[in-house]
């Protein structure tokens, strides 16, 4: 029996376990309880008349990344489905989804799951983003027929060898998927080893993603009671490298003395324990999650709140990119920033986003930092030369906006299952 099969059985097997699993990540904030069927395959929403597109990504960062495409596919008449995994995601996704366009949470990777959700959907076309491979949701859509095709497709080196020690069951699935378009030329190359029989290169449709939306009401309020400060944020950040703002603020205080440093954690509900790290370490923090405002008192600001990252970008002209330092590992999407005019701070651990850094850093956009010393040091060269921040924050702006065009080039490929479906429409 096969890796494959006995993938398939084991899972089905396990069905039983899904509502514990599932009730337990409930408890932890993990799963939203209002629609917790629908991680079981039960839809909460009708399906649309007319052709269907369903397109899947993890999270918040690969949701966001596939909105050129769900802007495009309405425009050409599909009805969209897209479906993530996460909570956040699907807060972030509700506000800024294109009308003819609907969120679900993803089914866990179940047969029966698997096969009840797309009796209901019956999707006409299967987009899924980056590196998300479940064995029963492609084997499904495999034995029903219906064109499946990996977009903005990742294979970092860590997963290729990975993957390389079951090359049987990895090859199986990818023969299953009808293209693979991927965001380089080095995932494309690992993709074909590991059997993907069909790849082409598109780019990274994360750099055709606008820059965020934000409030304006709550821009001019806040930029009015900021005023000329110097200002910083640390974005996205994950347990270590809170206390690393800390510290760096505490010593900024010396030079800096009207300095404000915010501080967004990826996962918002950290916000009062990142409020208690402040209160030992001497600092009177202020929660946004609490009503507090930003007035020209407030020194150390934490941005716990969802869907607000559009408007603390524009607050500064300095980012330092979490999940980089302290440990944490594969970075975070510099991409948004970098198109709001923002020099990139970051830690060595990027692997997620080695090519978007690696052009940032040819533009002079991005600088690799790998501790408190040298965040103080770069944080107070650009917070002492405006004429720098500017130069380097134009660079890093002109450095993602060349490198857009994914979403084009995906549509370009899509073109024969399109012409097929206007085929069998008439």
């Amino acid at each position: 029996m096969s890796l494959l099969a006995t993938y398939r059985i084991l899972t089905g097997l396990l069905r039983p376990l899904a509502p514990v699993l599932l009730n337990w990540r409930q408890k932890r904030g993990k799963e939203d309880l209002r629609r917790m069927g629908e991680r079981m395959g039960y839809p909460s929403l009708g399906r649309p008349r007319g052709r269907l597109a369903w397109l899947h990504g993890a999270s918040v960062g690969e949701g966001i990344a596939l909105l050129p495409l769900v802007e495009r596919l309405v425009a050409k008449g599909f009805h969209v489905l897209i479906t993530s995994g996460t909570v956040a995601s699907a807060q972030v996704l509700a506000d800024r989804l294109t009308p003819g366009a609907q969120h679900q949470y993803v089914p866990l990777d179940v047969p029966l799951y698997m096969r009840r959700f797309i009796d209901h959907w019956r999707p006409d076309l299967v987009l899924i983003a980056e590196s998300e491979i479940w064995p029963n949701m492609i084997c499904e859509l495999d034995e029903r027929q219906i064109p499946l095709v990996l977009v903005n497709a990742r294979m970092s080196p860590r997963s290729f060898l990975r993957w390389q020690k079951m090359p049987h069951f990895i090859a199986d699935l990818l023969a299953r998927i009808d293209l693979c378009l991927a965001q380089t030329q080095d995932d494309a190359m690992r993709l074909m080893q590991l059997g993907a029989p069909r790849v082409q290169v598109c780019g990274n449709l994360k750099f055709d993603v606008p820059a965020p939306p934000y409030s304006q009401t709550a821009h001019a309020e806040i930029s009015a009671a900021v005023g000329g400060r110097p200002v910083w944020l640390a974005a996205s950040t994950h347990p270590g490298e809170d206390e690393i703002a800390l510290d760096v603020h505490r010593r900024l205080l010396a030079r800096f003395p009207n300095l404000l440093t915010i501080v967004a954690p990826r996962h918002a509900q950290r916000g009062p324990a990142i409020a208690e790290l402040a209160l030992r370490a001497g600092i009177d923090p202020s929660l946004r999650s609490q009503g507090d405002r930003i007035t020209p008192a407030t020194g150390f600001y934490i941005a716990d709140t969802m869907g607000e990252m559009g408007l603390f970008y524009r607050l500064t002209s300095i980012v330092l990119m979490g999940k980089s330092l302290a440990g944490a590992q594969g970075g975070q999407n510099p991409i948004e920033p970098a198109k709001l005019g923002c020099v990139i701070l970051h830690g060595p651990e990027v692997g997620n986003f080695v090519e978007v850094y690696r052009h940032l850093t040819m533009a002079n956009g991005a600088t690799e930092i790998y501790d408190a010393d040298m965040l103080e040091r770069a944080l107070q060269v650009f917070l002492s030369d405006p004429a720098l921040l500017r130069r380097n924050g134009r660079a890093a702006m002109d450095a993602v906006n060349a490198f857009s065009g994914a979403t084009d080039r995906i549509l370009q490929a899509l073109e024969p299952y399109m012409m097929q479906m206007q085929a069998e429409d008439r």
